[in-house]
This record gives C-alpha cells, structure tokens and sequence, in this order.
C-alpha cells in the first residue's frame, strides 16, 4: 500500500509562487508514476502534472509553462512547484499515484490514479 503526504498549502496572492511537497511511502517509489491532481470549488477533479520513470513529465495545458513537477528519488518526495498563480488555480491539490501505463494518455486521467493523499488546500486572491 502506498501512502501520500502533502504539504505546502497556503494562501498567496495572485502572481505568487508555491511549492507544494508530497511525501511517497509504502512501495517502490520508482515503480509509480506520480502526479498532480487538483479539485477547484464545485467543479470535478482535474490533472495537474504527472511525472514517469521520474523523467518524463506531463502538464495540463493551463498549467504548461508555469507549474514544475519534480521528484526527489533519494528522499521518495514529489514536488509542484507552481508560479504566477492565478485565482483560478485556487484548489485543494492531491497527491496521486499509479501504475506505468502503455498509452501514456491515460495519465491525464485522474480515475488512472490509485493512490491519493489527503489534498492540501492552496487560496489565491487576487
């Protein structure tokens, strides 16, 4: 069983930045693919970034240019590190985790991931 921390939530204005962390234990870290998944208020969870065999990154076009995923193999940490935030990127962001998959398009799914953390909450006002 994997399990998944965040932390690193917070209220920032618009145009911050913030990193979150998440913190991967339980299985190899290696073996998953990892990934950002974000809930904004009234609406249905939505990817974020996602990264495989901790090279490869994937960013949701509204995110592409401005959010870094990244990992620390060494530590099992997951990071996002977000910048020029905007109020709508205002969400509770899960820390996500899967197994690697042939048609990498199945990482912009979030029903793809199995393994969720308990979400931290990040505010942007304006």
């Amino acid at each position: 069983q994997v399990r998944l921390v965040e932390s690193g939530g917070g209220t920032v204005q618009a145009g911050d930045s913030l990193r979150l962390s998440c913190e991967f234990s339980g299985r190899s870290f290696s073996s998953h693919v990892k990934a950002w998944i974000r809930q904004r208020p009234g609406k249905e969870r939505e990817f974020v970034a996602a990264v495989a065999w901790s090279t490869t990154t994937y960013y949701a076009d509204a995110v592409k240019g401005r959010f870094t995923i990244s990992t620390d193999n060494n530590k099992n940490m997951v990071y996002l590190q977000m910048t020029n935030l905007k109020p709508e990127d205002a969400a509770v962001y899960y820390c996500a985790a899967g197994f690697h998959q042939e048609s990498t398009d199945r990482y912009y799914l979030p029903d793809m991931y199995i393994y969720w953390g308990q979400g931290a909450r990040v505010t942007v006002s304006a």
